[in-house]
C-alpha cells in the first residue's frame, strides 16, 4: 500500500504579498536613516554689536528684561524660512546657537549695558531692584521670501515697558526689521540676521530710553508716606 505525501498548503496571497514586501520595506527603512550617515549640521551664532545713537537720552532709572515670549515654531533652534506666504519651512542641515528670544533678548540686553545710558540693567531675577520692566514678545524670527527671488531676515517684535510700582504699562510698540540676503545660501540668511538684530535691537534701546524717561518726568517717584501735607 503506497502513502501520498501531502502537499503544503499554498500562503494566502495577502501574506505572500507581506512577504516579498519585508525586503524592501528593510532597505527603505536604511534610507530613510536607519543605517546611514546621520546628517550634519552647522550651528550659526549671531553676534551682533549695536554702537550708541548720540541721540539716546540718558536715564537715571533701573531695568530688569522678563524672558520672551514667542510661539514654539518661532523658539526653534531651526532656522525658519517662510518660502510661500502661507507655508514655513526649516533650513536642512542647519541650526541656531541659541533660540532667537534668547538672541533678542542678550542683544537687547548687551546693547542697554554698554551705552552707558542707564545706572543697571539686567534679566528678571538678578536680585536688583528695577523701576521699570520689558516685556517682549517674539512674533517672527524668520527668513521671509514674501514673492522676492532672496529672503529677506525678518524680526517682528512688541516690546511693552511696565512701570513696576503699579504695573503700569507706559508704552508698547511693534517693531519690524526685513534685512535681504545677498543670496539663498543658508550663511547669507544669516548674515543678514545678524544686521536685523542690530536695527531691532537698536531701535528698542532707543525706544526703551525715551519712553522710561517721559514716564519719569510725568509722575512723583517719592513714595507717598513721605510727601508731607500742605500746612
Amino acid at each position: 500500500m503506497s502513502t501520498s505525501k501531502p502537499h503544503p498548503t499554498p500562503l494566502p496571497r495577502r501574506l505572500l504579498a507581506a512577504c516579498l514586501l519585508l525586503p524592501l520595506l528593510a532597505g527603505c527603512a536604511s534610507l530613510l536613516g536607519g543605517g546611514g550617515d546621520r546628517e550634519r549640521a552647522t550651528i550659526y551664532a549671531p553676534d551682533p554689536r549695536v554702537q550708541a545713537d548720540p541721540a539716546w537720552p540718558q536715564a537715571d532709572w533701573q531695568l530688569t528684561l522678563a524672558p520672551p515670549t514667542a510661539a514654539r515654531m518661532i523658539d526653534s533652534f531651526r532656522i525658519a524660512v517662510r518660502p510661500t506666504p502661507s507655508e514655513l519651512q526649516v533650513y536642512r542641515g542647519a541650526s541656531w546657537a541659541k533660540t532667537p528670544t534668547d538672541m533678542l533678548q542678550d542683544t537687547v540686553l548687551r546693547t542697554l549695558e554698554d551705552s552707558d545710558r542707564i545706572p543697571a540693567v539686567a534679566r528678571q531675577g538678578a536680585g536688583i531692584t528695577a523701576d521699570y520692566k520689558l516685556v517682549i514678545d517674539l512674533r517672527r524670527f524668520e527668513a521671509d521670501y514674501n514673492g522676492n527671488v532672496l529672503p529677506a531676515a525678518t524680526i517682528e517684535v512688541n516690546a511693552k515697558l511696565i512701570h513696576n510700582i503699579d504695573q503700569t504699562v507706559v508704552g508698547s510698540r511693534t517693531f519690524l526689521a526685513a534685512e535681504p540676503a545677498n543670496s539663498a545660501e543658508v550663511a547669507q540668511v544669516v548674515d543678514a540676521f545678524n544686521v536685523s538684530l542690530q536695527s531691532i535691537s537698536g531701535e528698542m534701546v532707543g525706544w526703551i530710553l525715551g519712553v522710561g524717561n517721559a514716564h519719569e518726568a510725568t509722575h512723583d517717584r517719592r513714595p507717598a508716606a513721605s510727601i508731607s501735607p500742605r500746612r
